[in-house]
């Protein structure tokens, strides 16, 4: 099998080397013939083509001229680019409006690899182009097509240009299959051993396929009678899925308790179904329908010798909700969906985690519950989704009350979803544990426990948690000092110690998904720095040398549009920008701001004094040539660090 990429028709690279294969549609070049050659000998070879959204319309542009490929053969190219042209047209129609493509996956005659929906970015909250990938993975060159599609082609130049274009987009295709190697190998193995092409499949899927494929063994019947199987209901009465060991001691909770027995949902309109907030040891708490979120003011909390941070999480805790308490979509035989699924979480602990399975398993556990409130999944049934969400709430706030209610001086910093922080006096530790084992006894739940040195908070989705030092053997020590930048360690009297931290949200700077917004990674680095080993920021930012972590990426989206303005020859100047950009702040440069095609109306998107500097095609040069404006990224940190310590002077910052 030879994998081929493919972009825009135009240009393929083999996967395993930089050869190179052209094909061009004009009259002044046409390559109909040998194109059509090359596809059908893709066919005999069994050879794939590797895309970033091939499913969705590079395979089905070439399904489309294998089909009618002696029709083709006998045209005019200019016809022939015309009837391209309008098919493609007819197939952005047809995604615009949600409708079914007119070849499915196994039509194709040409077995496509598609970056796109094996990383799920088709999904709304991950949804990216292949411009913003090229951006987040710091791509050389982000241009968008240099020529309107709808532009009419005349002339050679501007041939070359679009192949130019296309062999850029292909490159980048590589890159981006590169980077998912490791998952290509992973839904490999996985289609040899199931005999199901999950080539292309997002986890979601892959987690959807395989639970399929076992539960339809256990039960004994058919995967097509299962994926028809759902679950609809008119009315939730969240009352009548509240467990009966849930229980609170202090009103604030006894009020909770008593607004969620009294709650319905609308399982079609769950969009503020349900919202409440409390407010208990000077932390508000917010609770919705999907979980629970809460945090004290944004500071530096730190363990000291009389007062230890405490961090508890619910092992697999939405999983093992409905593993312990034998919950399943009611459409489902509650005896092997749960046998299923405990088998999965059981077989799981088994398996190292460098084995493939101990992800695949991981990926089915946690996706379960998300696909059960998935009206295209078979696991369908939102009263199963709601069990879930609302006990886990519920469970962890008896968690929260129990230890505030039973360790003098406890004070609650952060809990989210599965967990919570805790700063206790160091003197009540084996209480605060016994408390723990108590909840794990009324829930039949298991905590997993930390201890952090230090966490410095913004909010509980964006903070900076540093674990306590432990001990460890020296061998152990020299092993593992190096593997990992978020690794502490220290020597001290012949004795080896070890710690590690973890970054969330706005802090986060290493090993980014590709679909998030890695806009002015200085910052954040600059600040983990500062936090974690004391180091000046403004001494760290201009030391810096990587210039992509300087940049920063704008996308524009709706009826919107990227214009530059600027002053050239003494004169103002705008001109109209492509939709996915990368820049840095600058001493000169432009302004770029976005202007809304229906109403005028301008927002800059670096508001302020600053200046742009766009950076759509990377190029080398020394830091100083960039005419970098540290003060901008400076002031980014100088105004975080002030947010997380308010008390600290200027002076004794900078």
């Amino acid at each position: 099998m030879r994998p081929y990429l493919i972009a825009s028709l135009l240009s393929l690279l083999t996967l395993n080397s930089d050869e190179q294969e052209v094909f061009v549609i004009h009259k002044l070049r046409n390559d109909i013939d040998s194109f059509i050659h090359f596809l059908e000998r893709n066919i005999l070879y069994n050879e794939w083509h590797v895309s970033f959204n091939g499913l969705g319309f590079d395979g089905q542009i070439t399904e489309y001229i294998l089909r009618d490929k002696e029709f083709l053969q006998e045209t005019d190219p200019e016809d022939v680019a015309k009837w391209i042209y309008t098919k493609a047209q007819y197939i952005i129609e047809k995604q615009n409006a949600k409708e079914f493509l007119d070849f499915s996956p196994r039509d194709l005659k040409i077995k496509q690899l598609d970056v796109f929906k094996l990383n799920h970015w088709d999904n709304p909250a991950k949804r990216s182009s292949l411009k913003w990938i090229q951006y987040t993975m710091d791509w050389l060159n982000i241009q968008d097509m240099p020529i309107h599609h709808s532009t009419e082609i005349t002339k050679q130049e501007e041939i070359d240009q679009i192949i130019k274009y296309c062999i850029n987009d292909v490159e980048s295709t590589k890159k981006i299959m590169n980077l998912s190697k490791s998952q290509i190998q992973l839904r490999q193995q996985l289609t040899d051993e199931y005999n199901i092409n999950l080539y292309s499949a997002s986890e979601p899927r892959i987690s959807k396929e395989l639970f399929l494929h076992f539960l339809s063994k256990k039960t004994g019947i058919s995967k097509y009678e299962l994926r028809q199987m759902r679950t609809y209901r008119n009315l939730i009465v969240i009352g009548d899925l509240i467990l009966p060991y849930v229980s609170f001691k202090t009103a604030t909770f006894q009020k909770l308790l008593n607004k969620f027995r009294g709650a319905t949902v609308e399982p079609q309109n769950t969009k503020g179904g349900f919202k409440y907030s409390a407010r208990y040891r000077g932390v508000k708490t917010d609770f919705g329908l999907g979980g629970i979120h809460g945090a004290r003011e944004a500071g530096v909390y730190e363990s000291d010798s009389e007062n230890i941070i405490m961090s508890s999480d619910v092992t697999s805790f939405y999983p093992n909700l409905a593993i312990k308490n034998e919950w399943s979509p009611k459409h489902l035989p509650k005896t092997e969906f749960c046998d299923q699924y405990q088998w999965f979480f059981v077989e799981r602990k088994k398996i190292p985690k460098s084995d493939p399975r101990n992800y695949v398993y991981k990926i089915i556990l946690n996706s379960t519950y998300g696909l059960s409130n998935d009206k295209n999944s078979f696991l369908y049934d939102p009263e199963f989704t709601m069990r879930i969400t609302i006990n886990g709430q519920l469970s962890l706030c008896m968690l929260y009350e129990m230890i505030m209610e039973g360790i003098p001086n406890a004070t609650p910093i952060m809990h989210n979803t599965d967990g919570l922080e805790t700063i206790i006096p160091r003197e009540y530790q084996d209480k605060y544990m016994e408390i723990c084992k108590e909840w794990e006894e009324i829930t039949n739940l298991n905590l997993e426990h930390d201890t952090y040195q230090k966490v410095i908070l913004g909010d509980v989705n964006n903070y900076i948690a540093i674990k306590e030092y432990s001990e460890v053997h020296k061998d152990i020590y020299k092993d593992i000092k190096y593997s990992n930048p978020f690794d502490l360690f220290k020597e001290e009297n012949g004795k080896f110690y070890h710690a590690s931290t973890k970054c969330k949200g706005r802090f986060e700077f290493n090993n980014l998904a590709l679909h998030k917004n890695k806009s002015f990674l200085v910052v954040p680095k600059a600040i983990y720095n500062y936090f974690v080993h004391g180091i000046d920021p403004e001494k760290f930012i201009k030391k810096h040398q990587d210039i992509f972590d300087f940049c920063g990426g704008k996308k524009i989206r709706g009826e919107w549009t990227f214009y530059s303005h600027y002053i050239k020859d003494g004169k103002y100047a705008s001109d109209k920008l492509q939709h996915t950009l990368r820049y840095y702040v600058s001493n000169k440069g432009c302004k770029v701001i976005k202007r809304n095609n229906l109403d005028d109306r301008e927002i800059q998107i670096e508001s302020g004094k600053w200046m742009q500097t766009l950076f759509i095609r990377y190029k080398k040069k020394s830091l100083d040539k960039y005419d970098l404006n540290y003060n901008y990224y400076i002031t980014k940190v100088k105004k975080e660090i002030k947010n997380l310590e308010p008390l600290i002077t200027q002076f004794k910052l900078f």
